[in-house]
């Protein structure tokens, strides 16, 4: 297997809402800096099919979803206007093949912001708002089973993506305690702050354009930034109702 082979068949998995199984059983000498390759190459063809480049999302940023899945740091992946969905739009369930929600903590960047060095507080000036979300995740591979370099080369695992209404700017905010309500059908099902993500959004934020630089890339003017899952991703079974409740933020609901 090779970078092409590799793309297209995560491309043909997500258009055909098809697991398949890991990549690095196939290609067990796939490393990072190729899954990066086989994750640039995707994006390619979908810009090529009429998708646009809207920003990037954080992967693993929580430690304890680093450990539930088995890998060892946070990944970037990249973000096109066909992941999102609209408000009140029901979950396209053909396009997906087992979606799971999280609550994220997504920027809208005003300035860009290019690596390396980029620190926390660097990252937040170019900030120009904030806005809570919810994240739906679709690993192409079976039961959701990868290692590091497949979900990277599976583009973190993207899927869909809401935003909430509401816009704050970061300064009239205290990030690390921006606190998170996830409840599923009227329950109450998990619980976190900002702090989850590398104790601070911002510190995955300047993670986020550090790695582009590794790659000769920058954050631009404009783009989201998905900062990654606050709490542990749930199921979003059939029928369900996922809602997200954040402190100031206001809340983001997802119709399964």
């Amino acid at each position: 297997m090779n970078v092409d082979q590799a793309a297209e068949a995560l491309l043909t998995a997500e258009h055909d809402a098809t697991a398949r199984g890991k990549l690095t059983d196939d290609w067990p000498a796939l490393d990072l800096r190729t899954a990066y390759a086989v994750q640039d190459e995707a994006l390619r063809r979908r810009l090529a099919r009429g998708e646009r480049l809207i920003g990037v999302k954080l992967g693993l940023t929580s430690r304890a979803k680093r450990e539930r899945m088995g890998v060892d740091r946070p990944i970037v992946a990249w973000l096109t206007d066909a992941m999102v969905l609209p408000a009140g739009t029901p979950l396209p369930r053909t396009r997906l093949i087992h979606p799971r929600a999280e609550p994220e903590i997504v920027f809208v960047l005003g300035k860009r912001l290019a690596g390396p060095g980029v620190t926390a507080a660097t990252a937040l000036a170019a900030v120009e708002a904030v806005h809570g979300g919810v994240e739906i995740i679709d690993s192409r591979f079976t039961e959701f089973r990868f290692d590091l370099p497949d979900v990277v080369a599976d583009n973190a695992s993207s899927g869909l993506f809401g935003t909430g209404t509401i816009a704050r700017h970061p300064h009239d905010l205290d990030l690390a305690l921006e606190a998170c309500l996830l409840e599923v059908d009227g329950a109450v099902v998990d619980s976190a702050t900002g702090a989850a993500v590398l104790g601070h959004p911002a510190e995955a934020l300047a993670l986020a354009a550090n790695l582009l630089a590794e790659r000769g890339l920058a954050l631009e003017p404009g783009w989201l930034v998905l900062t990654g899952g606050m709490t542990d991703a749930v199921e979003v079974t059939p029928g369900s109702r996922v809602a997200a409740h954040f402190s100031t933020l206001g809340d983001v609901t997802i119709q399964g």
